[in-house]
């Protein structure tokens, strides 16, 4: 692709979500959302293969209707109230759609169908701008109307997505496929402690976006597309299996890696506003998501070739490039649970 429409395209997607987090005006927020979701198709089909087409085909049918469901939203209120933003007499039909627009547009469950399959049809590095980047304007969103939210109809869309994502991830062979859910498990969290303490739900997600990073340059450093493949990586990076290793134990929420201070912090303050069932289920699904990190981690760094040629161990002749930003963000994501007292208060 021509670089200078890459850079066009990258900058249009680094700004959609800019635009959406700094307006409180609902039709720029959905100029924003529009902005992300368009200049990322180009990079989805930039692969001539038909798994490519039919991914951009199924990200942007599903994309296009939850826009057009929030554009409705919006547009009734305006009729409605007058205004461009939700307030307290706006009718609780249009918050609800609202919500189920921007639970499409995060995957969430039961709206989390395209996902693992648009994420699986495309390259290492745009899925983890799929994952990451194209998170966080949807969630902006939410985080500015959780005051008016309905509580049941959230608590069911984020424990459905948590049981989603921890039973979906157990049968899938493909890393992408086992980040797509991991990923549903993860905004089901953030949905969870939403309508209780929205800057937990911003510290999950900084931290998400912390542990997915280094995972995806650790997978994509290597061509890791399968558990298969993973099984080489002592071969090929020792250096890498290692961090590959820390960095899956710290999204599963194993303390005392960084990743379980969002799941500590979300389970207190559900406690203290009396959620005990939801809390009881969503650490119990937190166990079944590690399970599948942990049977990764085997395939990695359990599992040897039955050879002891070390001939073989091509670790020792190839030269890769000096990356200074995996090792940092593998220390950020397994050293910054002593920092929570700080970080809570």
């Amino acid at each position: 692709m021509n670089p200078i429409t890459l850079i066009v395209i990258y900058f249009t997607i680094f700004m959609g979500p800019m635009i959406t987090m700094a307006s409180s005006n609902l039709l720029l927020m959905w100029v924003g959302l529009e902005m992300s979701l368009l200049a990322i198709i180009p990079l989805l089909i930039n692969k001539k293969n038909p798994r490519s087409t039919e991914a951009a085909t199924k990200y942007f049918v599903t994309q296009a209707t939850a826009s057009m469901i929030i554009l409705l939203a919006i547009v009734l209120n305006y009729k409605q109230l007058g205004i461009w933003t939700f307030q307290q007499q706006t009718n609780n039909i249009l918050l609800n759609m609202t919500l189920i627009s921007l639970s499409i547009k995060l995957g969430l469950a039961p709206f989390h169908f395209w996902l693992p399959e648009v994420t699986q049809g495309i390259p290492m590095h745009i899925g983890l701008i799929l994952l990451t980047w194209q998170k966080i304007a949807p969630l902006s969103i939410l985080f500015q109307i959780y005051h008016l939210l309905n509580p049941i109809i959230t608590a069911i869309l984020a424990i459905t997505s948590i049981f989603t994502g921890a039973w979906g991830g157990l049968n899938q062979t493909q890393t992408r496929k086992i980040m797509a859910y991991s990923s549903i498990a993860h905004m089901g969290w953030m949905l969870a402690i939403l309508p209780y303490n929205p800057n937990l739900m911003l510290l999950n997600l900084i931290i998400y976006i912390i542990l997915t990073i280094p995972l995806f340059m650790a997978l994509s450093l290597n061509s890791s597309i399968s558990i298969n493949s993973i099984s080489l990586l002592w071969n090929k990076t020792p250096t890498i299996l290692t961090m590959t290793s820390l960095i899956l134990l710290s999204l599963g929420g194993l303390p005392p890696l960084t990743g379980f201070l969002p799941k500590w912090a979300i389970i207190s303050e559900l406690l203290k506003n009396n959620c005990f069932i939801l809390s009881t289920l969503m650490a119990m699904m937190a166990l079944l998501n590690l399970f599948f990190y942990t049977r990764l981690i085997y395939s990695t760094s359990l599992t040897m070739f039955p050879t002891n040629n070390n001939s073989k161990m091509t670790s020792h002749y190839t030269n890769y490039k000096h990356n200074f930003i995996l090792p940092t963000l593998t220390i950020i994501s397994t050293l910054t649970l002593p920092l929570s007292p700080q970080l809570i208060m």
